[in-house]
Parts: C-alpha cells; structure tokens; sequence
C-alpha cells in the first residue's frame, strides 16, 4: 500500500476519525507499522535529505488520510530510553490545570506554512489506549513535551491542528502560569 502525507489544505485533515476495531487488521497493522518505520527514518538526517522529507516525532493516521483513531509517537534519546507508542483508540482521560507551550512554535509534517505563536496545552495528561508496540492495553502518564506530542496527534483525530489553538490576536500571549519550553 502507497502512502503520502496530506497537507491542512486537504479537508479530511479537518474530519473526526473513526474508532479502530480490535485485534488490528492486516491494513491497519501495516498502517500503524508504515507510520512508525517513516518517522524513525525522518531522524536519520541521510535518510531525510535524500528523500526530501522532514523530521518528525509523530504521525496520525488522518495524516495519510486514513480516518482511523491510530498514531504514533517517536522521541529520541530521552533519559530512559527511546519513547516509542503505536496507539490505537487513544482516550484522554485527564489533564492538568496547569498549560505547557513550546516558545518557538510547533510544527506538523501536514502543515508546510509557518504558524508562529503559542499553542496552548496541558502540561500534564493522563491518556489510555491500546499500545500495538507492546501489544497491550496501557494509561500513559507524560508531562512536559511527552505530553505536547501526544496531545498533537491526539488532536489530528479530532481534526485540530496545532495552529487552532494560537490565539489568533495575541498568538505569543503567555497564559497564567504557562511552562514554556
């Protein structure tokens, strides 16, 4: 199967997925595999150049425009390990008061235009799935950008993008006790 990044001028960027039956099927196992093969391969600067694609540390389903509840996330050379999720169905099932934002602005593989400002998201989240990396149902508990990551491909499922959620007045306006990073 052939798969290509749509951009945010595609409306199915803006559509809500639909939940994922369990166990996988052959389709979405070689979904959810392709996505996490792509973006391992995006952090090898080689690699990247020569394919002309850019790094990245997640991808949604909706992205290839698959309406699927399915993502995953790939954050390199943290303290204990590699973070790596394959996560199906995600659910947030809690989050802090307190707001997180990275200062210099997020960034999407869909979204080629720079949307400079704030996107404001929680610091701390509490997210349950089923995990097809470890194969099992899981509660992630991530804080700091952990959680910045999760909450951006959580929001593709729901057809968000980061840009939605800058203040479109005052996109650098820092929140009451906002981390920023």
């Amino acid at each position: 199967m052939k798969y290509n990044i749509i951009k945010d001028t595609n409306p199915r960027l803006r559509k809500v997925s639909e939940p994922v039956s369990l166990p996988l099927s052959k389709e979405d196992e070689e979904t959810i595999e392709f996505m996490l093969t792509y973006i391992i391969k995006s952090t090898d600067e080689q690699y990247a150049a020569k394919h002309n694609i850019r790094a990245g540390v997640g991808l949604a389903a909706p992205q290839l425009g698959i309406l699927k509840r399915m993502f995953i996330v790939y954050i390199p050379g943290q303290e204990n390990g590699d973070i790596i999720y394959q996560l199906v169905n995600p659910e947030i099932i809690e989050e802090s008061d307190k707001l997180i934002a990275i200062e210099a602005g997020e960034g999407c593989l869909s979204v080629d235009k720079p949307h400079p400002g704030l996107a404001h998201r929680h610091y701390s989240i509490k997210m349950k799935a089923y995990d097809y990396h470890t194969k099992e149902d899981v509660v992630i508990e991530a804080s700091g950008y952990e959680a910045i990551v999760l909450q951006h491909e959580f929001d593709h499922l729901n057809g968000v993008l980061f840009y939605d959620r800058i203040d479109p007045i005052n996109p650098d306006k820092k929140k009451d006790g906002e981390v920023l990073i």
